[in-house]
């Protein structure tokens, strides 16, 4: 295959991983971060300590972590028909590839919230703060840092999720490597996509890292 023939297929493939993979993020983080947050607020000596609501979270989070995403990718076959009308396409993969995610997220928030120095929550609880206040006012400004570099490493995940969604329809970079370099035998398109890849979660990389040295710095100067 010709670099002229490879280009418009490699060009619409990257848009089509993008598209999943920013809407999936957008999910993702709006419904792994009350997750994560939940989880840390209703463990042992949180601030809605509840250990049957901690362990029901957190076992279900923990089984959306175990399933490998191409088995789920799968199994949720009849529910991404019922929510877009159809399994296949870049629109219908956003639906799996947040789901996948929503767990892992949501145990990266956890860990990031859990970083905060309980003293700065102590101080607002004193001064008659309530929970929403701590959550807005400390914990999520100051786990922000963390929260940046988490949704940098789920983007990466969902880009590595996308790819393996191109084996059942989804499109993207990962279909055209397998319709046009697997089932054609092309190394050659093969490597090309395994370059853009890695050329976007560098980028994707190098973007989040920034995020978070300038977080960082005006933390310390604040």
């Amino acid at each position: 295959m010709t670099w002229s023939e490879m280009q418009p297929l490699l060009e619409q493939g990257t848009v089509d991983t993008l598209y999943m993979v920013l809407w999936a993020t957008v999910v993702t983080i709006v419904g792994g971060l009350p997750l994560g947050i939940l989880l840390v607020l209703t463990d042992k000596g949180g601030l809605l300590q509840n250990r049957p609501v901690n362990k029901v979270v957190g076992a279900i989070v923990n089984v959306g972590r175990s399933l490998p995403f191409i088995i789920l990718l799968i199994a949720l076959i009849p529910f991404t028909t019922f929510v877009v009308g159809t399994f296949i396409g870049p629109t219908a993969m956003i639906v799996p590839l947040a789901i996948g995610a929503i767990p892992f997220f949501a145990r990266l928030v956890e860990t990031a919230i859990r970083e905060v120095d309980h003293g700065l929550v102590e101080a607002v609880q004193a001064m008659g703060g309530g929970i929403p206040t701590i959550v807005r006012k400390v914990l999520l400004p100051q786990a922000l840092p963390s929260l940046v570099s988490a949704v940098t490493t789920t983007v990466i995940v969902l880009i590595g999720y996308s790819a393996m969604a191109g084996a059942v329809g989804g499109e993207g970079l990962g279909s055209k490597a397998v319709t046009y370099g697997y089932q054609r035998f092309d190394t050659t398109f093969m490597l090309v996509t395994v370059v853009v890849l890695v050329a976007i979660v560098t980028v994707v990389q190098l973007i989040g890292d920034g995020v978070v040295r300038l977080l960082a710095r005006r933390g310390r100067t604040a």
